[in-house]
């Protein structure tokens, strides 16, 4: 079976986020996903509260560790993992705990700018290609797609929303033999993806920052 997720998505959670868990909830389900990556940054407190009110949705608990450099989302985390360490630290640490790690935005200047020689050896599971918060969007697209075709590693895509807005305007297509959560990071980690979206809007770009600063 198919399944559309959206596999970076923020809440109230992160610092720099107004989506409540119950408006991620009602946007996913009015764009038809079946489900979504609650991916907050350095936090899974919000975890709890979005696997409690998911109904019939997929919801991949999930962490955005900043690393140095580099942003790291870590796929069904038990614990968080500290900040600023290397790439190839952070994706030990997400491993430690039998998570996945997966390269966000590569190329998604301010947050990060990657060297393949910094990520070529790190151990990673996977690279964002669609992340709708970059731009350029198809140009960076296609920077972080030649990333993932160099390290010859799984695509994903998220939206990496911070406002009910953007929601779902990137996504991941998984392959899966079913919604049960291992068997949807198995397919993540098999490659059984495809990867859509569009960027964000100069609009949604400045309404982001007037409702967040």
């Amino acid at each position: 079976m198919k399944i559309t997720l959206d596999l970076h998505v923020h809440s109230v959670y992160s610092r720099d986020s107004i989506n409540t868990i119950d408006t991620i909830k009602q946007r996913i389900e009015e764009v038809g996903f079946h489900g979504y990556a609650l991916a907050d940054h350095d936090t899974m407190e919000g975890l709890p509260e979005a696997i409690d009110k998911r109904g019939d949705l997929v919801v991949v608990p999930a962490l955005e560790v900043t690393a140095h450099g580099a942003h790291v989302l870590a796929l069904d985390p038990n614990e968080p993992v500290p900040t600023g360490l290397s790439v190839a630290e952070t994706v030990d640490k997400i491993h430690e705990q039998g998570a996945t790690a997966v390269l966000a935005h590569p190329y998604g200047l301010p947050r990060s700018w990657v060297s393949i020689n910094s990520v070529k050896h790190a151990g990673l599971d996977a690279v964002e290609v669609a992340n709708s918060a970059q731009f350029p969007y198809e140009y960076i697209c296609g920077l972080n797609r030649r990333l993932a075709e160099e390290l010859m590693l799984p695509m994903t895509g998220g939206s990496d929303a911070h406002i009910p807005d953007t929601i779902g305007r990137a996504y991941t297509d998984i392959d899966t033999p079913s919604t049960e959560l291992q068997d949807v990071i198995d397919s993540i980690r098999k490659g059984m993806t495809e990867v859509g979206g569009s960027g964000i809007t100069i609009t949604e770009r400045y309404k982001k920052l007037l409702k967040i600063g």
